[in-house]
């Protein structure tokens, strides 16, 4: 694990904080201008003005003639300003003395209660004693905003706000700055850029405050930190105790995502004004693809974030099972993958040729006859030709009249296609999985009995609709089921590695629990999250990108699951408090990390605010060097060898660790030498360094071998994924 100098609980709380999510990134041009964001050295201000403030208006106005305004001035995270530019503009700004980067903004997208059983945080007591270190934890989250009333932010038993907090709850429409209390501390929005970019926010769908218009929000930051919640469920299902995985820890959110998305300039204020507030936690479900890190809003702010000591946390994202399908890959950011729970919604459908298929469902309401139903599958229910997707329009209600009618998963919302259904007058759905899904199966709550199933089951459904004469079918609701088994496995949908901007740094870093995860919920819509869906739930399931057995599953191709999709493996939280051994790095290393990829001095500059002058002719500077808890080795086709260098401090009791290593590629195995091969500790704090070399043979372009490497003593187990590629 790698630790930024912390307390071992911040690792705990935050390693889940990114568990909903997808990534897309978009730009929003109109009347030739868009947003930019404008770093700056700070030291290069001119004399003549007093405030940087000053500076940054007489800059925009030379190249403007006044027909641009300063949205938001940054003066921690980074230091410049955001505003509407052309790209003459933005060009004649770029090449001013003092301007080192004009950076254009990023659309970000959202990465849309047994979980701490099931991570052992049941014992959450033993773990975090109330007293102290959990309620002085701020975890931070950057989303949709909150649902202040939910019983998730009660603050029962909580002492006094953190002495050192400087937030506060901003008032708004249909929010009130006396919202917040001892467990909800802090509650903001930014939507300056939002406007900027598409006007004024449309208020008869979301609120000019913090308020969580969407539910996002108020599920991420629940699902972080929620209070305990006894009695909670949706609709009846995963009944019992909801809490976060740090109950006792403070929330602080804020609102950067709007209806349409989430903008950078907004995402980098929010962040800026959270690390100003005291938050010891970032956490962010959202993701805009991948780019330079320097050109990565969210990047940019989590180093300066790192830099202070707070850890930052983002999810990986919903792109998946493609390979190098992940966003927020920088190594400052724990990025975090999805995995399953031991926990099942499960439905059974029954063909009228006697056949019986498994499937998923959190539907609750008036069920089917208990004698067979008519059955179609919407593909010849159709004259369209995206008519098997059940797409809005495209059904003949003739033919899908009083029948369940088979839909393939894809294009629209997945609760979306039951709306379809209804309003043709189907009287059921089964949502089919194809084989961009393959086998994942994610729970929803429908709007009319319906349950979705794996691809193997919607081939043989869509062979028996298209065949049979008079194809019936049937759904039986099973409730909730606990003790599943494979568990975790990794889902089909979390983005996979590799880092497409830096290969030799392994991401994601860990899964997390990210499918069908109970949580609070808003009160602003339902919980299909689609218009028209009536109903008001105070909690919701939904799925989404948030140290395991090595043997985890993939769901998608329902093999062993490689680094490249899980990291380190599943997260461990009780393991985290006391992890034996970490690796420990700081600014200076991220530092040396920026130079071995051959930044440009001003893109060192934008990102990290330090001097463009940091990387030394006189030094040798490696990726390979970085304090990585995981390892990434690239030899060419024709085989090579590869030499990384690492650093363990010791943060629990003195004692001797044994290594052992071992990596292979399509069963030929990869040499992985370690010396030395002991290392003895003998009090807390004290740093032990080792090198591992890689050796290989050829190999075709594009192969990739998986292994690990595990320190082990009488008491701790300290393990790091490998990952090998043949360029």
């Amino acid at each position: 694990m790698r630790c930024h100098g912390r307390r071992s609980a911040l690792f705990a709380v935050a390693v889940v904080a990114a568990i909903v999510a997808a990534a897309a990134a978009a730009e929003v041009v109109h009347d030739g201008r868009r947003t930019y964001i404008v770093h700056c050295s700070h030291a290069a201000m001119p004399s003549e003005f007093a405030a940087h403030g000053d500076w940054y208006a007489s800059s925009l106005q030379s190249v403007s003639g006044g027909a641009a305004e300063v949205i938001y001035t940054y003066d921690t995270l980074l230091h410049g300003y955001s505003a509407r530019l052309t790209r003459a503009e933005a060009r004649a700004l770029e090449a001013q003395p003092g301007v080192l980067l004009v950076n254009p903004e990023t659309r970000y997208e959202l990465h849309t209660t047994r979980t701490p059983e099931f991570l052992g945080l049941d014992r959450a007591e033993a773990l975090f004693p109330e007293s102290n270190t959990a309620s002085d934890v701020i975890v931070g989250v950057l989303d949709t905003g909150v649902w202040p009333e939910r019983p998730s932010y009660d603050d029962a038993g909580f002492g006094p706000v953190p002495a050192g907090w400087k937030g506060k709850c901003e008032g708004g429409s249909d929010f009130n700055s006396s919202a917040c209390n001892r467990k909800l501390i802090g509650a903001r929005y930014f939507l300056a850029g939002y406007e900027a970019s598409k006007g004024p926010v449309d208020t008869t769908k979301e609120s000019r405050s913090p308020r969580d218009n969407d539910g996002h929000g108020t599920h991420t930051s629940s699902t972080a930190a929620g209070s305990a919640v006894r009695g909670a469920d949706l609709l009846g299902y995963a009944s019992g105790t909801a809490k976060g995985m740090a109950p006792r820890a403070r929330v602080a959110t804020y609102k950067v995502c709007w209806v349409g998305g989430c903008f950078s300039s907004d995402i980098l204020k929010g962040m800026e004004v959270a690390v100003a507030d005291g938050v010891d936690v970032l956490s962010l479900s959202l993701g805009g693809g991948t780019s330079d890190y320097y050109r990565d809003s969210i990047a940019v702010g989590a180093y300066s974030a790192m830099e202070r000591g707070i850890f930052v946390s983002c999810s990986a994202g919903n792109a998946g099972p493609g390979a190098a399908s992940l966003t927020n890959g920088a190594p400052w950011i724990t990025t975090v993958g999805a995995g399953t729970l031991d926990r099942d919604f499960p439905a059974y459908v029954t063909l009228g040729d006697g056949n019986k298929y498994n499937g998923v469902s959190l539907y609750n309401g008036k069920q089917l006859p208990t004698t067979p139903v008519p059955f179609i599958y919407a593909g010849n229910a159709s004259n369209s030709s995206m008519g098997a997707l059940c797409m809005t329009g495209t059904l003949i209600p003739a033919k899908v009249a009083g029948k369940i009618v088979l839909c393939d998963r894809g294009t629209n919302a997945r609760v979306q296609k039951g709306f379809v259904v209804r309003d043709a007058g189907g009287a059921g759905m089964v949502l089919a999985n194809t084989a961009a899904n393959g086998e994942e199966l994610v729970a929803d709550a429908h709007i009319l009995p319906g349950a979705g199933v794996g691809e193997k089951a919607g081939n043989a459904m869509r062979t028996y609709a298209s065949s049979d004469p008079k194809p019936t079918a049937n759904i039986v609701f099973a409730g909730t089921k606990v003790g599943i088994q494979p568990s975790p496995v990794v889902a089909a949908f979390s983005s996979r590695g590799p880092n497409t901007v830096t290969p030799g740094i392994l991401k994601p870093d860990l899964i997390a629990p990210g499918v069908n995860i109970l949580a609070a919920w808003s009160g602003s819509v339902g919980p299909s999250g689609i218009a028209g869906d009536d109903r008001r739930t105070s909690f919701n399931i939904i799925s989404g990108t948030s140290m395991s057995c090595p043997h985890l599953l993939d769901v998608a191709t329902e093999r062993a699951a490689t680094p490249l999709d899980m990291g380190a493996g599943h997260v461990d939280p009780s393991k985290a408090v006391d992890p034996g051994l970490v690796y420990d790095l700081t600014a200076a290393d991220y530092l040396d990390f920026l130079c071995a990829i051959e930044y440009e001095p001003a893109q060192i500059a934008a990102l990290t605010k330090h001097s463009s002058d940091h990387c030394s002719p006189n030094r040798t500077y490696s990726v390979a060097a970085l304090n990585y808890p995981s390892f990434s080795a690239t030899f060419p086709a024709a085989g090579g060898t590869e030499k990384h260098t690492r650093t363990l401090t010791n943060v629990g009791k003195p004692g001797t660790y044994k290594v052992t290593a071992a990596a292979a590629a399509g069963g030929t195995a990869i040499k992985v030498s370690v010396e030395p091969s002991t290392l003895s500790f003998s009090k807390v704090g004290e740093k032990r360094s080792y090198t591992v070399s890689f050796a290989a043979g050829g190999k075709p372009s594009g192969t990739n071998g998986f292994g690990r490497l595990v320190w082990s003593s009488d008491h701790h187990v300290v393990a790091s994924a490998i990952l090998a590629t043949w360029a």
